[in-house]
């Protein structure tokens, strides 16, 4: 194998551009600096609340106004951009951030938070759709690797952002925010450098490839029955996520008496589980296949997610960070298979996918609080341990034949 791969022609190697990891590695950290100031920005919620005196459903409509500029907007800006590719909307969307970030530091009345949190949110909207097609267009044919380098930025960025919340907005004050907003200039700057790449690529062997469609030997009907089931997985991992993320720290601090600082301890694990998940799905699913890594990740999840509730704190601790490694290395496969149920708009599939499950999270978040305040704590761990099992739906997905080029 190794002869037949050194003495393969010189020319074919050529006509093959490889994995552009210094691209890839521009998007993930700037990955990272959208996620992290994203988080930032719901940190600061109870900053805003102390200063502008605000109602929780004052702090309900700046979450809406954020959330339907971050999610509901993706799949629009990413049709658009499927129909006609803007290299350079990347820049310009950290440049919403940028303002809001700005605006939200100064903010002098309510109606001027909701404004900056809507500026913040359509930068994001801006961005991921884009980010996707780019990483797409680097990965050489190895989707799920792209996927998950471009993903794992995001995961590292939103467990960032309250931890710069606590130590730097909390203690000094809402205008400290500005500061924050310099890490948008410096996205902004990375940015361009991507965008002169994907414009010199468009039209490029590379460009081509990434972009065009392909026939992956499904029907309309087939198609439309597992973006539903690929839907139904984004609802059951975030919904999980959402309850993992929010009220973890509360479960433990109920459950084994731990105090605040070690319970984020604790989180900081499953988090960690999260970004090894997200970073390792990609690459396997481009070896065995989408389909196996969904079915196996998401399912996998059960047996860590039943036995969590009952665990003592070392094996709470262990089941955690498997339960948070296998849920979430499904997503990057999930994103490259929805590509690949509807080639040529990865766009719209990003967008679409991005925004649901920002969306899922946010309202998973919602409605396990207020199951909580209802019931208990435990309550809600119990319930949601069986969420995974909605993983039994990626059976019936299709499998793919080998794209071939439509003419």
């Amino acid at each position: 194998m190794k002869d037949s791969l050194a003495t393969a022609p010189s020319a074919a190697a050529q006509s093959e551009p490889g994995v552009a990891f210094p691209i890839l590695g521009a998007i993930s950290l700037t990955h990272l600096l959208n996620d992290m100031m994203q988080s930032v920005l719901l940190a600061l919620y109870p900053v805003l609340q102390g200063r502008f005196e605000l109602s929780f459903a004052q702090v309900g409509i700046i979450t809406l106004a954020f959330q339907f500029s971050s999610s509901l907007l993706q799949p629009v800006v990413g049709r658009v951009t499927d129909r006609r590719p803007m290299p350079y909307s990347l820049p310009i969307g950290m440049g919403f951030t940028f303002c809001g970030l700005l605006l939200l530091s100064q903010a002098w009345n309510f109606p001027v938070v909701v404004l900056a949190a809507t500026l913040v949110g359509a930068g994001s909207s801006v961005f991921h759709p884009e980010s996707s097609r780019v990483a797409r267009m680097a990965s050489a044919g190895h989707h799920g690797l792209a996927q998950s380098i471009f993903q794992v930025g995001g995961n590292i960025g939103s467990s960032i952002g309250p931890l710069l919340a606590a130590l730097l907005i909390v203690p000094r004050g809402q205008g400290s925010v500005a500061w924050v907003s310099l890490a948008a200039l410096a996205g902004i700057c990375i940015l361009l450098g991507v965008s002169r790449w994907y414009a010199a690529n468009l039209t490029s062997a590379r460009g081509r490839a990434s972009l065009r469609k392909t026939d992956n030997g499904l029907s309309a009907r087939q198609v439309h029955g597992a973006v539903f089931i690929l839907l139904l997985l984004i609802f059951s991992k975030y919904f999980y996520l959402a309850g993992l993320n929010s009220y973890f720290t509360f479960f433990l601090i109920d459950r084994f008496g731990l105090n605040i600082q070690q319970a984020q301890y604790a989180l900081f694990v499953f988090l960690a589980g999260v970004a090894t998940g997200t970073l390792t799905g990609g690459p396997i699913g481009d070896r065995i296949g989408r389909k196996r890594v969904i079915w196996g990740s998401i399912l996998g999840t059960a047996p860590f997610s039943l036995a969590l509730p009952y665990a003592n704190l070392h094996w709470t601790l262990i089941l955690v960070f498997c339960a948070g490694f296998m849920i979430a290395s499904a997503f990057p496969a999930i994103i490259v298979y929805a590509q690949e149920l509807m080639p040529g708009k990865t766009g719209t599939v990003s967008g679409l996918f991005f925004g649901l499950a920002f969306g899922m999270g946010g309202i998973g978040a919602a409605a396990l609080g207020r199951l909580a305040d209802a019931t208990s704590i435990a309550f809600v761990y119990h319930l949601c341990a069986f969420l995974p099992l909605l993983g039994l739906a990626a059976f019936f997905l299709p499998d793919t034949r080998r794209p071939k080029t439509a003419r």
